[in-house]
């Protein structure tokens, strides 16, 4: 009687089963697993002050994005650190930028400085040129932890002016490679005409910064004129081998004239939102959730990307 012989299963769903795990295992390299970690995130960007809202009650997290200290970038291997401004904390101050560095692939780093922190919430306060040795102290750590020689620094306000005491007197300059400015404070304020005003009145100003000096000495030292402010411009503005970026607005109502903002010297741009869009009315605030501003910002730390504005209505002082 003949041996029946079983039928010989088809190679077929064997092959499509390799197939398969081999599309998945790429499907998860390409999600993360294996891949840089700078290079693999997709955060959430809201282009809002509202955004910053939750930094609040948080301000010691760092915000979306930030302080992956085993993050390696082969696209931008120098890391960022970003400088929050006075009255600010690095949670809420960037909410914004945090997440989109992270997505375009940096190694992105927050830290706080200026403290006590007045009602537990926000920082910049302090004496400014101990302001610019903690600032010190954060860049090599940054730069131990990563094994990058420079540092790339974007500050807002304060924060755009503060790295410069560090360029300038504690010889920052071999370890920063560009210097990004959101509507800085560099030579000083006005406030709007208030400390003009103040001083037109006998022993007003010494009264009002005696009282304000107790919380925010940094506040006073902005003035201009004040002793630091005097000391910051007895220097050239830049010093060589770093690169300077300002970024400002015609509406900013907190360091004034907005034309004090502006640097002279070499490697120094200086940039008016609303020269690259009209419909932009945002003021100081809103800068650093402002998606014109951010995207010099981006311009600024890769101009081999560089792209041009979408110019589209941003309200006053809110971001957008």
């Amino acid at each position: 009687m003949p041996v029946r012989r079983s039928p010989r299963r088809s190679a077929r769903p064997r092959r499509r089963t390799v197939r398969l795990v081999a599309a998945l295992l790429g499907a998860l390299t390409i999600a993360g697993f294996g891949a840089n970690p700078a290079e693999a995130s997709s955060y959430p960007v809201v282009y809002s002050v509202l955004a910053g809202f939750s930094g609040a009650l948080a301000p010691n997290s760092p915000p979306p994005g930030a302080n992956n200290w085993s993050c390696r970038s082969a696209a931008h291997p120098v890391p960022v650190v970003l400088v929050h401004a006075t009255f600010a904390n690095q949670a809420d101050n960037w909410a914004t930028l945090s997440p989109l560095l992270a997505n375009n692939g940096y190694c992105v780093f927050t830290f706080n400085y200026g403290g006590p922190a007045f009602l537990g919430t926000v920082y910049g306060l302090g004496d400014i040129p101990t302001s610019a040795r903690q600032l010190g102290t954060f860049i090599d750590q940054v730069r131990g932890a990563t094994g990058a020689p420079e540092v790339d620094l974007v500050g807002h306000s304060q924060g755009g002016m503060m790295p410069r005491y560090y360029l300038n007197f504690m010889g920052g300059a071999s370890k920063v490679r560009n210097l990004v400015a959101l509507a800085p404070s560099n030579h000083g304020t006005t406030l709007s005409g208030l400390v003009t005003l103040a001083r037109m009145v006998p022993g007003l100003l010494n009264a009002t910064n005696a009282t304000l000096q107790s919380i925010c000495l940094a506040c006073v030292q902005q003035e201009v004129g004040s002793s630091f402010m005097n000391k910051m411009n007895s220097v050239p503005d830049t010093v060589p081998g770093v690169n300077y970026t300002v970024i400002a607005t015609r509406y900013d109502e907190v360091v004034t004239p907005y034309q004090s903002q502006f640097l002279s010297g070499p490697n120094v741009r200086n940039i008016v939102v609303q020269d690259k869009c009209a419909l932009d009315f945002d003021g100081h605030l809103g800068m650093a959730f402002d998606h014109i501003a951010l995207r010099e910002v981006l311009n600024a730390l890769d101009p081999a990307t560089a792209r041009g504005t979408t110019c589209t209505f941003v309200p006053f002082d809110l971001g957008g």
